[in-house]
């Protein structure tokens, strides 16, 4: 990129997630980087907007972002560049866009970091069966201190199992470093066993993993290989007791399989996501004192937005300067990632 040319550039995302993420500091610094055309979100299939439309070289985006179809580039001749202020870029991009060569970056890395905060607190609330336990607190009120000695209820010396050694399962394993005593066994067909354990973790394979932890977090991306992954055989090889966590991506679990064996007790389950998004409100899982279900909380919220912003704004940062860039996004890394 030529240092000393000002780039093009408008804003293609919903206008609530725009005016989180780019408040004054960071809009003024969106600003220096850009000429651009619009100090808004812009429709890019607004008749009124097309030359504008014609000339934008950059797209900043994130959620709510149009996805970039043959008939959209072809009115962007100029588009060299789009910096995604979000995680996954698997919804705005196509064939098309990746046959133009144009540059893409995500914010994926910095959107990881508060899943795996998440995450990691979940595991250890969930070493207490803490979720559990809150949602019928008067049932519990004779169980102070006396109630509840048995070694369900501990996060010391404990195996957890992360199936995924995606950018979050790296940092929920890195979190779980804190923890005493704790093995961290990692199953995934793409990671290295020398990587793994640099990262304090073991790489085994997932029925080894399966039948030795207490608390199994899921961080898979959702592919046509990865759905339904952890079915009724999967869930009926973990211990009675065992917590099954998922903060990824509900089609990784059998919504069925898991009723099954979360009704009888043997399984707890702390949901983040679900199959279907969100659950029929008919469903067993809504009613079951042993699973906890949030609603998609686990990714960046309020103030964490400005965190994806920084990332974006650092990559076109450093495309104006020429530099290398450290999230680029190729089509390769869109097949296998979420």
């Amino acid at each position: 990129m030529n240092r000393e040319h000002i780039p093009a550039a408008l804003i293609a995302m919903q206008s609530p997630t725009f005016a989180q993420q780019f408040e004054e500091e960071r809009f003024a610094r969106l600003s220096a980087l850009v000429d651009l055309l619009r100090p808004s979100p812009a429709d890019l299939d607004d008749p009124a907007l097309a030359v504008d439309v014609s000339r934008v070289e950059v797209l900043i985006t994130s959620w709510g972002a149009p996805r970039l179809t043959a008939e959209r580039l072809d009115r962007m001749p100029a588009l060299r560049a789009v910096f995604h202020a979000a995680g996954s870029v698997r919804q705005i991009t196509t064939d098309a866009f990746w046959e133009r060569g144009i540059t893409i970056t995500s914010a994926a890395g910095a959107n990881a970091v508060p899943v795996a905060e998440f995450t990691f607190a979940s595991i250890v609330l969930a070493g207490k069966r803490a979720q559990f336990l809150a949602r019928e607190p008067v049932s519990h009120r004779h169980d102070w201190a006396s109630g509840l000695f048995t070694d369900g209820y501990s996060n010391y010396a404990r195996t957890i199992g992360i199936v995924g050694f995606s950018r979050i399962g790296r940092l929920v394993t890195a979190f779980l470093q804190q923890l005493e005593r704790v093995e961290v066994l990692v199953a995934d067909p793409y990671a290295g066993a020398e990587v793994v354990a640099r990262s304090g973790a073991r790489l085994v394979q997932l029925d080894e993993l399966l039948s030795s932890v207490d608390t199994l977090s899921l961080h898979a991306p959702e592919l046509p290989e990865t759905r339904g992954m952890i079915g009724a055989g999967e869930l009926a090889r973990l211990r009675v007791g065992a917590t099954v966590i998922n903060t990824a991506r509900g089609s990784l679990i059998d919504t069925d399989a898991l009723v099954a064996e979360c009704s009888t007790g043997r399984l707890d389950a702390v949901l983040d996501v679900t199959d279907p998004e969100p659950l029929p409100e008919d469903s067993p899982l809504y009613r079951l004192a042993n699973v906890s279900i949030t609603p998609h909380i686990a990714g960046s919220l309020g103030t964490e937005n400005r965190r994806l912003s920084d990332a974006a704004l650092d990559e076109l940062a450093r495309w104006r300067a020429g530099r290398p860039l450290e999230s680029e996004i190729t089509q390769d890394d869109v097949r296998v990632s979420a």
